[in-house]
């Protein structure tokens, strides 16, 4: 089996339900985060999978939440048959995240989404995980400091927290919707801009895979990320997707408006 991740100081430890023997003729994975109910965005991003040739697919949490489409968002979810960990808005819905976590629009969603899923697809997002890692690299929505807590990467220091518990490679994270690759420096993590990225043997990284349903960066193209382990690289990747339509169905199934609004926006 795989080694478990330590989280946080308290020494709780995570196993991966995956055996590490899985992993080892993988070459290409396919890595995504934040769908968020998000059908539209969530078949642009899968659509452009096509052409990458994946091996397996990653889910770095949070199907579900803002958008109007959880149950089919599962549904293709289950399909792909992904390692995945479980982010704040799957855990809400399945009752184990407070509702006090939340603001005003993710709780209205959240409330929204337990209505409109049956005990099946309940039960599933309850028994996604905090944490996956394999001999390639390792899974969690937010930080890997007390993944539990679901705390944003945000910046060079947030991430160090991470990068000191790192025990791969390579790391991917998502949570804040803003896509990023960081790498180890001397005392800090280092930022590159650039969104394709050649692994150097002698340092970590970081990576945030940005939102397919919601990205934050002011780039309103759903965002997804490759991951080759034999060309050493990872890119993170854009696609244009049916805003107006997400948009149409976030309003009809009387959702907050603001939900709807913010998707054009990219924030």
């Amino acid at each position: 089996m795989v080694r478990a991740l330590r989280s946080g100081r308290r020494g709780r430890r995570f196993k991966s339900a995956f055996p590490d023997h899985i992993s080892r003729s993988i070459l290409r994975y396919g890595i995504f985060s934040d769908v968020h109910g998000n059908l539209e965005a969530f078949k642009a991003v899968l659509d452009a999978y096509k052409t990458e040739k994946i091996d397996q697919y990653l889910f770095v949490g949070d199907i579900v939440g803002y958008g109007a489409d959880p149950k089919k968002c599962i549904s293709l979810l289950k399909e792909l048959k992904p390692f995945t960990v479980c982010g704040n808005h799957d855990w809400g819905v399945a009752g184990k995240t407070s509702m006090d976590y939340f603001n005003e629009y993710a709780k209205a969603a959240v409330l929204w989404t337990k209505e409109v899923l049956d005990q099946k697809e309940i039960e599933y997002l309850a028994g996604l995980q905090l944490i996956y890692q394999n001999k390639d690299l390792t899974l969690a929505h937010g930080s890997l400091d007390y993944p539990e807590a679901f705390a944003y990467v945000l910046d060079v220091y947030s991430a160090k927290k991470s990068m000191d518990i790192l025990e791969t490679p390579i790391g991917f994270v998502g949570h804040s919707h803003v896509p990023f690759i960081l790498f180890s420096g001397e005392d800090y993590p280092l930022e590159t801009r650039k969104h394709k990225v050649k692994l150097e043997p002698d340092k970590k990284y970081l990576v945030n895979v940005g939102s397919v349903g919601q990205p934050r960066d002011f780039d309103p193209r759903a965002s997804y990320c490759v991951y080759d382990t034999d060309e050493k690289q990872v890119e993170i990747k854009r696609v244009e997707y049916d805003i107006k339509k997400a948009q149409e169905k976030i309003l009809k199934a009387r959702l907050p408006r603001v939900l709807a609004y913010r998707l054009g926006q990219g924030t």
